[in-house]
Formats: C-alpha cells, sequence, structure tokens
C-alpha cells in the first residue's frame, strides 16, 4: 500500500522505534497519525509527550487495556494503515529469573496486546478498504537467546500471530507484515553492549517493506542474516494453510 495519503496509527509512539515511525509517516505523506500512547503528558517539556501537529494527534493506548483499546478502534475509525509496535523487555531468562512476573508482562504485551489490537481494528481496516496491519517483532522471533528467553518467547508467539492474522485476513484485502530487526538504538537496548541501528533507519525500512508489500520486512542485516540462516521456504506450506482456512471460513460463514 501507499503511504502517502495514508491514514496510521502507531502504538508505543512516545519514544524509540514508536516515535521515529511517527516522524517517517510524516515525512513520507502520510495524511493522519494517530500517535498511541500510554500516558498523554501534561506539558510540552515531558520527554515523552508526543508532539501534536496538524497531521498527528496522541491517543491514549494502552494496549494491555481492553476498554482503551475498544476507544481506539472507535475513535480511529478513518485508519487504514496500524502499525502494532507497542512492546517490552526484560530481559530475563525462563527458569532462572526470580518469578514467572516478567514473562507474564511480556506476553501480556507483546501477544495479547497484539492481538487485541488486531481484533478491535481488522473491521476498521475492512471498512476502510483493506489497508495494513504490520506487527513489530524482532530476530529473536526466529531463535531464542536464553539471556532473554521469555522476551524470545513472546516474539515466537507474536510471528505465529502474525501468520494467524494474515490467514483471516487475506480475504477482505489486508496486507499483514511482520518487521523483524536486531538490535536498535533506543531506551529499551541502552544498557546491552552490541551492535545497534538507529531506530530512524528501521523505520525508513518498515515503510519501505509496507509499500514493496513484503510479508516480511527485515529491516537490518542482522534480520536478513539469522533469516537466511534459519528459514526456509514456508511458502507452499503457508499455501496450504490458507487453503485449509479458506475452507474452514466458508464452513462457518466467517468473513
Amino acid at each position: 500500500m501507499r503511504i502517502a495519503g495514508s491514514v496510521a496509527l502507531v502504538t508505543g509512539a512516545n519514544r524509540g522505534l514508536g516515535k521515529a515511525l511517527v516522524e517517517a509517516l510524516r515525512k513520507s505523506g502520510a495524511r493522519k497519525i494517530y500517535a498511541g500512547t500510554r500516558q498523554l503528558s501534561a506539558t510540552a517539556a515531558a520527554p515523552d509527550r508526543v508532539a501534536e501537529s496538524a497531521d498527528v494527534e496522541p491517543v491514549m493506548l494502552d494496549i494491555t487495556a481492553t476498554d482503551q483499546v475498544g476507544a481506539a478502534a472507535h475513535r480511529c475509525s478513518d485508519v487504514n494503515l496500524l502499525i502494532n509496535n507497542a512492546g517490552i523487555a526484560r530481559f530475563t531468562p525462563a527458569l532462572a529469573a526470580p518469578s514467572m512476573e516478567d514473562a507474564r508482562a511480556e506476553m501480556e504485551t507483546n501477544y495479547f496486546g497484539t492481538l487485541a489490537m488486531c481484533r478491535a481494528f481488522a473491521p476498521v481496516l475492512k471498512r476502510n478498504g483493506g489497508g495494513a496491519v504490520v506487527n513489530v517483532l524482532s530476530v529473536v522471533s526466529f531463535f531464542n537467546a536464553p539471556m532473554q528467553g521469555t522476551y524470545s518467547a513472546s516474539k515466537a508467539a507474536a510471528w505465529s500471530l502474525t501468520k494467524a492474522v494474515r490467514f483471516e485476513l487475506r480475504a477482505q484485502g489486508t496486507q499483514v507484515s511482520g518487521a523483524y530487526a536486531g538490535y536498535i538504538d533506543t531506551d529499551m537496548t541502552a544498557g546491552l553492549v552490541a551492535p545497534k541501528r538507529s531506530a530512524a533507519e528501521i523505520a525508513t525500512a518498515i515503510l519501505a517493506g509496507i509499500e514493496a508489500g513484503a510479508e516480511d520486512i527485515l529491516t537490518d542485516e542482522r534480520a536478513r542474516s539469522v533469516h537466511a540462516r534459519l528459514r526456509k521456504d514456508d511458502g507452499p506450506f503457508d499455501a496450504e494453510m490458507q487453503a485449509a482456512w479458506d475452507v474452514y471460513a466458508r464452513q462457518k460463514g466467517i468473513g
């Protein structure tokens, strides 16, 4: 789909990659951008404040809060591009962590929050001609880094969810993509010593992937190299799963 003239909603838009995506959408000619954030700061000087302008409209949106997700779908009824960027990372192992609190929080946001957004906005996108959904995932969707084992698991779950959403929304003409990157230079990775790409570079790559119609948007060399090493051609198998879904949907009267 074309970015120019689109109406987009970006979750987690107050900092890092989300903020960079809002700016990239503005530069690419999006007609309107809803910037989802968990808090609408009262002062312009607040570091996490989303700057409101003629084409950027801040929206209070915690994707783990059912009422806020529903309110956003009602308010942002003209959206034709949904970018599910909001996510958290606690960088804890699966067994050595003192409790399962971090694992539950990561799944609640990275998987269940993304699912809630897809469910709420699927009918919005249908009414607006199909549009596109982009789930911002991670290179660890493809493997598990045990030092951040529970985060990796949550992103693998979101990767599988992205496939499910793609199967279900293909009939309504909605383009569904997953975006993958290695480490991005944001607050989330400030304590990690590793090669990083700027949020602006990753945002630009994501928008290019949307316009190209890519299902897997591999935004940096780390994502491309891991994908090449670990992923095979799953296109034929996905086609079988799509056919199975289409039969099921006809039988159940879905879609």
